[in-house]
């Protein structure tokens, strides 16, 4: 009898915890990270994962969401595809509403994929090549980045029309999706404003040795106006040094993976000057009229003031996804994806408008210039490319 009673006892318990947790879960909209906090991705998905926390407590601060707690879970992806799918499974069983995914189409498109698969919205805090589309990933899937487009069409546009570099040489990663399509593009731009690419060559993320480019650079036997070098993490300081020791003294180009302060440090005083990149936004008030805001509420959490465009794309992100649930009235995938298709978002990282899911929900952005000088970034300012090349 006495087992009889404890065990109707422990049924009511679990019944009761149940239901204080469907309570619960009731009250809160979950946002769910996959974001990567170690491995090659986390520079850019580490900040992005701070700034999406200031922009939760911000939210929360100021009456919270349809009436509801904002809560932000984000598992570790590791920088691993299979991870970071794992993590999206994971985060949508706990009851993840919309998704947050990594800064890139390789390592968040897994994520991007299961919450399509469960009929949720899932939106990229920077992946910028455009297979991160719903061409690719399905009608409810957006990134918050320009795509790779606007990056490498901005810094061509930038590099001709601005500065006359009329010659370039173009180095790809053959790591990602992310480093081939953005020399693709910008080769694509350079050529249409009348540039000429004299070598382009290939590197392979982590070789360290860059031996072989130098003697088929070197074999031309003239030297480009700027090297358009389209890597990722340190290898890009390790191949910027390798021309530079050697005599190849013109300005390098590149995308947003050099917004990176570790990035920054390793080039230095030394090979950090002429160092020019296209990103989403820059930590100062004079990139936008909230930004000091911003800075100040991210130094109320984190004790430390930010140092990379991707603090702001982890904000712009939660404060993206706020605005469209807003306006759906409730977290549901379809209504959600409508009302980010509708919308105009004014953002820490630029206006904002998505085309259709026939349109790949193209994200309609302009982009930041920037210029290492002794290893410290500068504001050159806004750029939007009246022209690009297709997708």
């Amino acid at each position: 009898m006495r087992r009889s009673i404890q065990s109707i006892s422990s049924a009511a318990i679990a019944a009761l915890v149940f239901a204080s947790a469907a309570e619960a879960q009731d009250d809160t909209i979950i946002i769910g990270g996959a974001m990567c906090q170690t491995g090659v991705q986390a520079p850019l998905d580490t900040p992005g994962v701070m700034g999406a926390q200031v922009a939760v407590k911000y939210i929360n601060d100021n009456g919270g969401l349809l009436g509801k707690k904002v809560q932000f879970i984000n598992v570790d992806g590791k920088s691993d595809p299979v991870t970071v799918g794992n993590a999206a499974v994971e985060l949508i069983d706990k009851g993840a509403d919309i998704i947050m995914t990594p800064c890139d189409f390789d390592f968040g498109g897994p994520a991007s994929r299961e919450a399509q698969e469960a009929g949720l919205v899932g939106i990229s805090a920077c992946a910028s090549d455009p297979l991160y589309s719903s061409w690719s990933l399905g009608d409810k899937q957006f990134t918050l980045s320009m795509w790779n487009t606007t990056m490498g069409a901005t810094a061509a546009d930038f590099a001709l029309k601005e500065k006359g570099w009329k010659t370039a040489y173009v180095v790809t990663d053959q790591f990602i999706a992310y480093t081939k399509s953005l020399s693709k593009y910008f080769i694509a731009q350079f050529k249409a404003n009348g540039g000429e690419i004299i070598l382009e060559d290939t590197y392979t993320n982590g070789d360290n040795d860059f031996s072989a480019q130098l003697a088929r650079l070197k074999a031309l036997g003239k030297k480009p106006d700027v090297m358009f070098i389209s890597s990722y993490g340190q290898d890009i300081a390790f191949i910027t040094r390798a021309l530079r020791e050697v005599g190849y003294d013109a300005p390098v180009l590149g995308g947003d993976a050099y917004d990176d302060p570790a990035l920054h440090a390793a080039l230095g005083e030394a090979h950090g000057n002429e160092v020019y990149f296209v990103t989403h936004t820059f930590m100062t008030p004079e990139a936008h009229p909230d930004m000091q805001k911003f800075i100040d509420l991210y130094v109320d959490m984190h004790g430390q003031e930010p140092d990379t465009a991707f603090v702001a794309t982890g904000w712009d992100t939660v404060m993206l996804m706020a605005e469209a649930i807003k306006a759906a009235g409730t977290t549901e995938g379809a209504a959600v994806a409508k009302a980010l298709e509708d919308g105009h978002f004014k953002l820490l990282t630029g206006e904002l408008d998505y085309g259709t899911a026939e349109e790949g929900h193209v994200p309609n952005k302009a982009a930041v210039m920037v210029e290492l000088k002794g290893g410290k970034p500068t504001f050159l300012g806004w750029r939007k490319p009246e022209t690009l090349p297709a997708p």
